[in-house]
């Protein structure tokens, strides 16, 4: 890694004791139609994590359901043995065809699949193993706390979680520690906002998945277009600089099969927004939410 890249702008984390720069890359767009089945490219898959280490990203989000399993293999085949990197892959999804999740918290299927996971990887210990999904068929303290189990096997690092809110947060908190959650948001959709707040005040990284999803805001007439003109940047890269700013635990992944659009995105992490800038980009984001 060079002595400085556009990623390291974005300022850094820490999930326990680990350390990753803010702005990191999300998986999920490494596959097929639907996160099914192979991408068109392998090869720019393989490219685009290169790149994106490359250009300083240290963390690397995925899940067992991306393909299924395919982003996994991806990864392991572009990155391993990760000097460096932060990997984080998720369990708790089953997948039965393109676009198709449903939500499997059983204690022994969440075990198979860390299992799995490792020998994808290549790794004896995953960096950060997430909940993907609450499932309301069994009790948290049974998801969770097989989770801590494998914790204390050595199998997870650290314990994070998917689409909560606070007081899941909270009881989750009570069986593990917990450090990360992994929520929708971004400038035009912020349900999340309690969960980021209490993730805030905690310390705790919020991974904001979804980061780009602007909406109306990023037609080419539309609001953030033009303030988008003024600064030079694309409207993905003032909502990305947005999100960087509007909390120092945020931790946005954008995801993308293509090596520009990952060089687009990174240089987000260089844009300093003025507090005009940041106050306008949150109003028409906020009018959006409503």
């Amino acid at each position: 890694m060079t002595a400085h890249t556009p990623a390291q702008a974005s300022g850094t984390l820490a999930l326990g004791e680990l350390t990753v720069n803010r702005l990191g890359f999300g998986a999920m767009r490494l596959t097929g139609k639907g996160v099914w089945g192979p991408p068109a490219d392998r090869g720019e898959a393989v490219r685009v994590l290169r790149r994106a280490v490359e250009l300083g990203v240290t963390f690397i989000d995925t899940a067992d359901s991306y393909g299924p399993y395919i982003c996994e293999d991806i990864i392991h085949e572009a990155l391993h043995p990760y000097d460096g990197l932060v990997i984080a892959t998720k369990a708790g999804l089953l997948r039965t065809g393109p676009d198709v999740w449903i939500r499997l918290g059983n204690p022994s299927y969440l075990r198979q699949e860390c299992e799995m996971s490792l020998r994808r990887l290549g790794v004896e210990t995953i960096d950060l193993f997430q909940l993907h999904r609450i499932d309301p068929n069994f009790p948290l303290a049974d998801q969770v706390g097989e989770l801590a189990a494998l914790q204390k096997e050595g199998k997870i690092r650290h314990i994070g979680l998917s689409e909560v809110d606070v007081d899941q947060l909270t009881a989750a908190q009570q069986i593990a520690p917990i450090v990360s959650v992994q929520n929708m948001y971004n400038l035009a959709a912020r349900t999340a906002e309690p969960v980021l707040d209490a993730a805030t005040k905690q310390g705790i990284a919020f991974i904001p998945w979804f980061p780009l999803a602007a909406g109306p805001l990023a037609a080419p007439d539309g609001p953030l277009q033009k303030v988008a003109a003024g600064r030079h940047a694309t409207p993905s890269q003032l909502a990305l600089a947005w999100l960087l700013r509007r909390s120092p635990v945020m931790l946005p992944i954008p995801g993308t099969s293509s090596v520009a659009h990952l060089e687009q995105n990174v240089a987000a992490a260089e844009i300093t927004l003025s507090d005009e800038e940041f106050e306008t980009l949150g109003s028409l984001g906020a009018a959006q939410d409503n």
